[in-house]
């Protein structure tokens, strides 16, 4: 699999009887037992590459995956935006992980260019329940994170973004050992926490960086932050601009 990055030319891609004009933000799959041709015209391939055994991933091994090979598939929306999510992050962070990470990343990239193949023959229910679950968990993860300016994100609404009941919802959550609440606040909070650090955002009102991280209250902004930090977000914005501002030893 090939994650076309920008600064890449269209690339053409041939195997069997597909062709495919490929473009940045795009990924193609081409089966690397059988002949196939990649080529582009007037600029380098740019992208992400990802070899994955056959064997392992968590799709039936009847499945034929003959009409996906050599396909342009979107990067933008559904599987190939939550991998293309994670191929960029792991690049851009791979000093971030280690050996012991190692497993599970590969289980969340099988599972993740399953779900990608499997939309892409339009035979989704042919994901082991297992990935389907897996990957259920990712798609809310992402959802909530480009969502958390929303104040109406609440675990009702995520569950109806998703198809899915709350009850069903909650008990995916139960299994990652924390609730969808508790993920929302957290990551509205870490998301406010960098932003009060940044001397940039120094002239911006701490109401509306609350605001802009889905925190409809400022006072409940005040008091969770607190919580979570020990202090008021006004202090935690002077104490962390005067630390970055002081010259370094």
């Amino acid at each position: 699999m090939t994650l076309v990055q920008p600064g890449s030319g269209p690339v053409q891609v041939e195997q069997g009887r597909v062709h495919s004009a490929v473009a940045p933000h795009d990924v193609y799959f081409i089966d690397t037992s059988k002949p196939c041709e990649v080529a582009t015209v007037d600029a380098p391939i740019k992208g992400i590459g990802l070899d994955l055994p056959r064997s392992q991933l968590p799709l039936p091994p009847s499945t034929s995956l003959d009409a996906v090979v050599g396909r342009r598939l979107s990067g933008r929306h559904g599987f190939g935006a939550l991998i293309s999510q994670v191929l960029l992050h792991l690049v851009d962070q791979a000093e971030a992980y280690g050996p012991a990470d190692g497993p599970r990343l590969h289980r969340v990239l099988l599972d993740l260019t399953a779900g990608l193949l499997a939309e892409g023959l339009d035979q989704e229910p042919a994901l082991s329940p297992e990935a389907r679950s897996r990957n259920l968990v990712l798609a809310v993860r992402s959802f909530i994170g480009g969502n958390l300016h929303d104040p109406r994100l609440t675990p009702a609404a995520v569950a109806a973004a998703h198809h899915i009941s709350t009850r069903h919802l909650h008990r995916l959550f139960q299994q990652e050992g924390t609730t969808v609440a508790a993920l929302i606040r957290n990551r509205r909070l870490e998301r406010a926490r960098r932003e009060l650090a940044d001397p940039g955002l120094a002239d911006t009102p701490v109401h509306a960086i609350a605001a802009r991280c889905g925190f409809g209250s400022p006072a409940h902004f005040s008091r969770v932050f607190r919580a979570a930090h020990g202090m008021s977000p006004s202090d935690y914005r002077y104490v962390g601009i005067r630390a970055s501002s002081e010259p370094s030893d």
